[in-house]
This record gives structure tokens, sequence and C-alpha cells, in this order.
């Protein structure tokens, strides 16, 4: 209660934003340290009954308040820990935090330039940007930063369907025909979450052959189509991937973007993983044909290590978000304002309420230049072929797939000695596929690192380790080995 706008809050006010960010400071010094654990781990029961959540009639005092914070960040995970590898978004970038920082204090919305004119105008400039290092001409075409890569691909998704049935937006799916969408059997769930949401049905999802390297078969998508056409269904969309979840794989863009062209089907690139690799002018080839998609879904928040969330979706036809997805609220979009409505564009998104998402990654842009996000993904990609190089031939390793990763995602079992002599039958199989939750559930309670794991078609459970973090060094590897095998010793 004595906080601002209190009257005389000032004083109490800087002293208790002061006490926040003296906690958030060590919390960001403790991330670094290596000494440091990066989970505190306890059961959601444990920790449910050791502290008292609840909400109550009566206000706290500040004091309490900030204990709430220190308690909050205690049981935090550090994901910019150098050791912390669970996920695809990792690191804690000093400049990024800060944009964030400012974001929240400045509390507005993406809607107009009328109550954001610089972050609306900065969203302008760095989609413009995205777009022609897509190699779009001279940037050309549009975009949204939206809630994250699932609801980027499900913008492509209505955007690619508007085009071909306009009457879509007004009739509904009932006045349209039967829809199918293509994508590989390694892509994100999201692209049938999608279908889900916008009514054309998972079924309506065709999952396409990959080879032994995660990557789309292009004459398996080719074949898949032409049954579809057979059947009478109509085909909208094929969604590439450009570095898939599990294997960091990147689909044949240049083949598919033929099929689609000889079959006027909208070309998706899902470039939420791999769409950094942009950044790099050694690894950017790995994209050669992502120019030819209609659209793009690109995740900042990834592998280039910009605060959550930021995901942008481009698009290579201008004016057609706009016309999809308006509705002309006349109490935001005044037609008759003093200023280029143009950049109104709250009108071409999905949502209504949406966040500043844009300014972390355009102060982190500004403070790295271009070249330094290339060295921050160099650097991480050079350090899943370390990895690769260190594990592809030690004993009680077995590699995924065969041959150097193209991103950062190393798959591979870890073989405890009991298992190193027996032969390969259901039983090994079904031990084996133990070993990687027992290992992941030690690392975990003893707080020293986080690796994710799972099985995918008929593999049995593995790890994926993911870089992202430009934090990690050869030495975080060499621990995560070691770590490894100290868990894992006597499975």
């Amino acid at each position: 209660p004595d906080l601002l706008p209190a009257c005389d809050g000032e004083i109490t006010t800087m002293s208790f934003l002061q006490d926040v960010v003296d906690i958030l400071l060590q919390y960001v010094v403790k991330s670094f340290d290596r000494s440091t654990k990066v989970i505190d781990f306890h059961y959601p029961n444990e920790l449910l009954q050791e502290y008292n959540w609840e909400l109550a009639d009566q206000p706290q005092t500040l004091e309490e308040i900030l204990l709430n914070c220190r308690t909050t960040l205690k049981y935090a995970i550090k994901t910019g820990h150098p050791r912390y590898f669970n996920q695809l978004s990792t690191g804690l970038d000093m400049v990024g935090l800060a944009a964030d920082w400012l974001t929240s204090a400045a509390n507005t919305n993406m809607f107009t330039y009328e109550i954001a004119p610089v972050f609306v105008l900065l969203e302008y400039v760095t989609l413009r940007k995205m777009r022609e290092m897509i190699g779009w001409p001279g940037g050309c075409g549009d975009g949204i930063f939206s809630p994250g890569g699932a609801i980027s691909n499900m913008y492509a998704m209505l955007i690619a369907r508007f085009k071909m049935f306009p009457e879509v937006k007004e009739k509904g799916m009932a006045a349209i025909p039967r829809l199918v969408a293509f994508t590989s059997e390694h892509s994100h769930f999201s692209v049938k979450k999608g279908a889900a949401a916008l009514g054309i049905g998972t079924d309506s999802v065709i999952l396409i052959r990959c080879d032994e390297r995660g990557k789309m078969i292009p004459s398996d998508l080719e074949r898949r189509i032409l049954e579809a056409k057979q059947k009478g269904f109509v085909p909208f969309l094929v969604s590439a991937t450009a570095g898939t979840t599990v294997y960091g794989a990147f689909d044949p863009l240049i083949a598919i973007a033929d099929i689609c062209k000889k079959y006027k089907i909208w070309m998706h690139v899902d470039g939420a993983w791999g769409g950094g690799l942009l950044m790099s002018r050694k690894h950017k080839w790995k994209l050669n044909g992502v120019e030819r998609a209609n659209s793009v879904t690109w995740n900042p928040h990834k592998m280039m290590g910009v605060p959550l969330q930021c995901s942008a979706l481009l698009v290579r036809e201008e004016g057609l978000m706009q016309s999809c997805n308006q509705m002309h609220a006349s109490y935001l979009f005044q037609q008759d304002k003093h200023y280029d409505l143009s950049y109104d564009t709250g009108d071409k998104a999905l949502q209504c309420g949406r966040h500043v998402d844009v300014f972390k990654l355009w102060l982190m842009w500004r403070a790295k230049g271009t070249t330094g996000f290339e060295a921050q993904i160099d650097k991480c990609l050079e350090l899943a072929e370390y990895l690769y190089n260190k594990i592809k031939n030690r004993e009680g390793y077995e590699m995924v797939f065969d041959g150097k990763p193209q991103h950062t995602n190393v798959c591979f079992w870890y073989i405890p000695p009991s298992l190193r002599s027996m032969e390969d039958n259901e039983e090994r199989m079904s031990r084996l596929m133990k070993v990687a939750p027992v290992i992941k559930a030690r690392m975990m309670e003893y707080g020293t690192t986080m690796v994710s794991y799972q099985p995918l078609g008929d593999k049995v459970n593995f790890f994926r380790m993911v870089i992202s973090n430009p934090a990690a060094t050869h030495q975080d590897i060499d621990f995560l080995i070691d770590e490894i095998e100290r868990l894992g010793q006597d499975l």
C-alpha cells in the first residue's frame, strides 16, 4: 500500500524496486556460476507443502513480497546456466534481458502506432530485415511476431487456406472442399494442432516419410499429393521443416519448392529451430530454397538466444495477412486518423492484445550486429560437432543416426556396462528403454545438468542433446559426458 501511486510513495517504491533488482542480479550472476545447481529439484507435493502459496484476503508486507520473489527464483530452473541443455531455447542474454525490463515498464500493446509508435516501427524494420535474409527481394512481404512457433505455423495454415479459398473467412469450412496438408513424419506437432484448431482436422494432415537422417523424401511427397487429388481432396499446404525438433534435420527445400510449384500448393517452411542459421555464412546453405517459400516461421528465441518469447511468421505476399484477418474494429482502427494507417498492424494479427516481442530482438541485433549472431551460432554448431566427435567411437555410446549432425542436435544412446555384451534383442531394448529416464531423474535430483530424452518411431529412449546457449564451452560438454557415465554406470 505504500508504493506509488500512494502519496509520498517514491522513496518506498525506489527502495522496493532496488531490492528486487538486487535479487535479480544475484540470480543472473548465479546463473553463470558453474558451481551452482542448474535445478534445486523438489516433487510437486513437497513444494506445495513447504511454503504457503495461497492467495489471501489481507495484503502481505513488502518484506514478504520480496521473500516470495526470492523463493520463486530459488526453485526456478536456471535456463541460462551453461549446463542446461534441456530445451531448444536456453541462455540468458544481458541486452535481451534489459530490453525485456524496458518493455515491461513501457507496458503497451502492439495493435496501433497510436499507442506503440517506436515498437511498431521497430517491428516493421526488423521483419523487413528478416525477410531480406530469407532472400525475398528488398525484404518485400509481410509478417508478424506471434506467441510462439506453434501459432506462427497456424498463421501460415490460415493464410494459405484464405489464399486458395477467400470465401472461407465468411462462410466457414462447410463452403469449401476437403483440404489436405502435408508435412514430414518428423515435423513438429503444431502442424496437426493448427489443423485441429482451424477445423481442418488432424486426419487431413498427411505425414510424409523421412530418410534415416530425418529429412522429408520428395518422391513420397509427390506420390501422396497425387493420391490425395485422386480421392478428390484439395492439397493446400506443404510444411517443410528447417531444423526438426529431435534430429535437427533440414528438409530438401529446393525439391519441395519444385513440387509445390508444379501442383500450385502453398509452401511453408517451419524454421522455428533452424531459421537462425540464416545469420551464418558458413551454415545458411542448409536452408537453400527457403526464398521460394510462401511463408516462413523463424523463432529468434531458440537458436539466437533472444529471451522468450520471440517468434516471427514471415509471408512473401504483401497484404494477404491483412485481408485474411482484418475485422475493421472501428474503436481501434479508425480510418480518419492523422497518420499513415499502414502502421496500425493490429488488424492483421489473430490476437487483439499482443505483447511487444520485437524490442528484445532489435536491441540485441543492435548490440551484436549480424556478425555477433553469426559468431554465436557458429560456436554452438562447433560445440555440437565436438560432442559428436567425442562420443561417436567412445565405448558405451551409440549414435541414433549416422554422420555429422546438421544442426546442434546430437542424438545418442548411453549403453551401461551391464548391457554392452548383450545381444541385440527384445530384452536389451526394454532395458535400454529405462536407462535415459533414470539418468535424467538422477541429473535433476543432483541438480548438476539437464538434457532431454525421448523415444522416436521404433527407437527406444535416447538422449537428444541440443546446444543454443552461447555460454556453453567444451568443458561443459566434457562435464555432461562424465556426468552421464557417473550416473549410469550401475544401471
